[in-house]
């Protein structure tokens, strides 16, 4: 098979798709749930597909966490065993992905994508009166071990939609308002795709040349799309990218099982 990153044309629509996966993503979230069916229907394996997916995420995950930080909406000393129990369970997805077989893979990753894309479809965001974090206690750290341990494992078994789950999980276990839950969502999200990538880079599944220019693109959608946010929201943007995501999943789904 042809080497993907001497594809021009491929290299092309990837770095389109990243470009509007992180517009999409700065203005509706879920921009994951693009650019994993589209490395997978490119032709890349599937390990590959999901070990260049972290490398490119991370970039947009960065950024926001960066950004998130930076106007004080995440404390990473109060989410410290979040951050640590999320690092163990991407590294622990991640290894478990490596023993399974291309042809689990690609029959599983379509389902998981269509029904994350579902529940955020349907999802509403859970708003809070309350302002600031919790008094840190020892159930609050109970919970910060098992959610990040569950969603960091998740993440590096396949990843769309993390920053969703961890949205609606925050609001609902610490009650706090959607913009720290955002922060935390997005900082962990940093930190799942990063070890994550580490752990891809270490099995050999990474393919650099795709990974580093979709990130680019990513970043920079992700620029465009946090202004016409402001503009545009995501009432409309956001069932229908969510409607492509499930409709392309769906095809490639049909292809895995029933071809």
């Amino acid at each position: 098979m042809m080497d993907p990153a001497l594809d021009i044309s491929l290299w092309i629509t990837l770095c389109s798709v990243g470009f509007v996966a992180g517009l999409i993503d700065a203005i509706a979230g879920g921009g994951g749930m693009l650019t994993v069916p589209t490395l997978l229907t490119s032709g890349l394996p599937p390990h590959v597909a999901l070990g260049t997916n972290k490398l490119a995420a991370s970039f947009g995950s960065f950024t926001a966490s960066f950004t998130f930080y930076r106007k004080k909406l995440f404390n990473p000393k109060y989410w410290r065993l979040a951050i640590i129990a999320t690092a163990i369970g991407a590294i622990l997805g991640t290894v478990i992905v490596n023993f399974l077989s291309v042809e689990f893979l690609d029959k599983y990753i379509p389902v998981l994508v269509v029904l994350t894309a579902v529940y955020t479809l349907l999802s509403r965001s859970v708003s809070s009166k309350v302002i600031g974090l919790p008094i840190k206690n020892r159930i609050i750290k109970i919970k910060q071990v098992i959610q990040g341990l569950i969603l960091g494992f998740y993440d590096g078994v396949a990843g769309p939609g993390t920053g969703a789950f961890w949205v609606s999980s925050s609001n609902a276990l610490y009650k706090i308002d959607i913009l720290l839950s955002s922060g935390l969502a997005r900082s962990t999200n940093f930190v799942s795709n990063f070890f994550s990538l580490l752990t891809f880079i270490y099995l050999g599944h990474v393919n650099f040349v795709l990974g580093l220019s979709m990130g680019f693109f990513i970043m920079l959608g992700a620029w465009v799309g946090a202004n016409w946010a402001i503009k545009l929201g995501s009432k409309f943007i956001r069932p229908t990218f969510i409607t492509v995501v499930i409709l392309m999943s769906a095809n490639l789904g049909y292809q895995a099982w029933f071809s």
